[in-house]
C-alpha cells in the first residue's frame, strides 16, 4: 500500500502520524511511505531520520494526497486540505465527526473513507486509540488549570497546593474515565482537594479504592453539579459518550454561581464540550471569559507537549496501520472488530450512528460498504 504523512496544519499542532520507526516498521512490510517535508521537525523528527527509515520525503502537502492510497494523520483535515482529499481515499486519523457539521459534510461530499481513532473500539468497550492522548489531557488539565488560576491571567489568585496554613484549591472533575482519573491524580499529586463526579457507582468504587486521601468521590446529578460548582476554583470537563457529542453537564445559568475567576477545562470540547459556554480554542489563544469564568478549551491539547504525545499515540495506531496496509481496509475492517468499529464515513456514506444522529443524516449499514472477500 502506499501511504502518506501530511504535516499538520491545525493551528499549534506539532504532532505528527507516524514515526521514522513507524515507517520502518511499514517498509519491513513492503510498503511505500511518502513523509511531507518537515513533517516531524514539530516532535523532534528531522527528515533526514524518515529518509534513514526508508521514507520518501515530499516537499507539499498535495504532493503527499496525490501519492497516498492511506493517509495517516493526527487531527481531522482542515479547510485547505478538504480539496486534497480523493474519492475512496482511506484517512486514519482523529476526525470527532460529531462536534463538527462542516467537517462530515465535507468528508461526505468528497466521498473520502474515514477511519477514526476516537471511535475503534476493543470488545472490553475501552478505545486504544484514544487512551494515550487521553492520558495525556488528562495530566495536562490541572497543569494549565493551576497556571491560569494566576491573577495575571484573570483566575481568582489561587495556588492549586496551598501552602502550610492557607487550604489548597478545590478542584472538580466531571467524568471518572481516562481523562479525569489522570487529571485527578495529577491535580491531588500537586496538593488540591479534589472532588471526582461520575454516573458509575462501580466505577466511584474502584476511584475510591485507588486515590489518595485529597481526592473524594461523588455521585454525578444536576443537584450535585449544581452544589459542587459553588466551591471549585478548577473544574476539570472529562465527560465521554464514543463518537457522539458530550452531554452539557454545566449550563450557561450555573455560570453565576460559581466564584469569579474559576477556571472551566472542557478536555471534552473536541467532542462538543461538557460546559455549554465552551467552543474551541486554540494554543495560540487558549482562553476566553464569560461572566468572570475563565474558560479553557483548547482542541489539542496534547499538541502542546508533541514529542511525548506523538509516541504514545503512534505506540498505539501503528499495528492497526500495519493491519490496515497488509490487508486493505476493507478486509482489515471484516477481520477485526474494533476497526470495523472505528469506520465514520465511507466512500461518502456515514457509517457510524452517532455520526448520523449528531447531524440527522442517513446511516448506511457498515455491512453494505464492507464487500465480501473474494474467495
Amino acid at each position: 500500500m502506499i501511504i502518506g504523512v501530511p504535516k499538520e496544519i491545525k493551528n499549534n499542532e506539532n504532532r505528527v502520524g507516524l514515526t521514522p520507526a513507524g515507517v520502518a516498521e511499514l517498509r519491513k512490510h513492503h510498503h511505500t511511505v511518502y513523509v511531507q517535508a518537515s513533517a516531524g521537525v514539530g516532535s523532534g523528527f528531522q527528515d533526514a531520520e524518515y529518509e534513514q527509515a526508508g521514507a520518501v520525503v515530499l516537499p507539499t502537502i498535495a504532493d503527499v494526497y496525490a501519492q497516498a492510497e492511506m493517509i495517516i494523520k493526527v487531527k481531522e483535515p482542515i479547510q485547505e486540505e478538504y480539496a486534497l482529499i480523493r474519492e475512496g481515499q482511506l484517512l486514519f486519523t482523529y476526525f470527532h465527526f460529531a462536534s463538527s457539521e462542516e467537517l462530515t459534510h465535507a468528508m461526505i461530499e468528497r466521498k473520502a473513507t474515514c477511519l477514526a481513532y476516537e471511535t475503534v473500539e476493543r470488545a472490553d468497550r475501552s478505545l486504544p486509540l484514544l487512551v494515550p492522548m487521553s492520558e495525556v489531557a488528562g495530566r495536562m488539565a490541572p497543569q494549565e488549570g493551576a497556571k491560569y488560576l494566576e491573577k495575571p491571567l484573570k483566575g481568582r489568585g489561587i495556588l492549586l497546593g496551598g501552602v502550610p496554613g492557607v487550604k489548597p484549591a478545590h478542584v472538580l472533575v466531571l467524568g471518572g474515565g481516562i481523562v479525569g482519573t489522570q487529571a485527578a491524580k495529577v491535580a491531588a499529586g500537586l496538593g488540591a482537594q479534589v472532588t471526582i463526579m461520575d454516573i458509575s457507582l462501580n466505577r466511584l468504587r474502584e476511584l475510591d479504592d485507588i486515590m489518595p486521601k485529597n481526592v473524594v468521590t461523588v455521585y454525578s446529578n444536576e443537584y450535585n453539579i449544581r452544589e459542587a460548582i459553588k466551591t471549585a476554583d478548577l473544574i476539570v470537563g472529562a465527560v465521554l459518550i464514543p463518537g457522539a457529542k458530550a452531554p452539557h453537564l454545566i449550563t450557561r445559568d450555573m455560570l453565576k454561581t460559581m466564584k469569579a475567576g474559576t477556571v472551566l477545562v472542557d478536555v471534552a470540547v473536541d467532542q462538543g464540550g461538557c460546559i455549554e459556554t465552551c467552543k474551541p480554542t486554540t494554543h495560540e489563544d487558549p482562553t476566553f471569559i464569560i461572566d468572570d469564568i475563565v474558560h479553557y478549551c483548547v482542541a489539542n491539547m496534547p499538541g502542546a507537549v508533541p514529542y511525548t504525545s506523538t509516541l504514545a499515540l503512534t505506540n498505539a495506531t501503528l499495528p492497526y496501520a500495519v493491519k490496515i496496509a497488509n490487508l486493505g481496509w476493507q478486509e482489515a475492517c471484516r477481520q477485526n472488530s474494533d476497526l470495523r468499529l472505528g469506520l465514520n464515513v465511507v466512500n461518502g456514506e456515514v457509517v457510524y450512528k452517532g455520526v448520523a444522529e449528531a447531524w440527522n443524516l442517513p446511516l448506511v449499514s457498515v455491512d453494505s460498504v464492507l464487500e465480501p472477500a473474494h474467495v
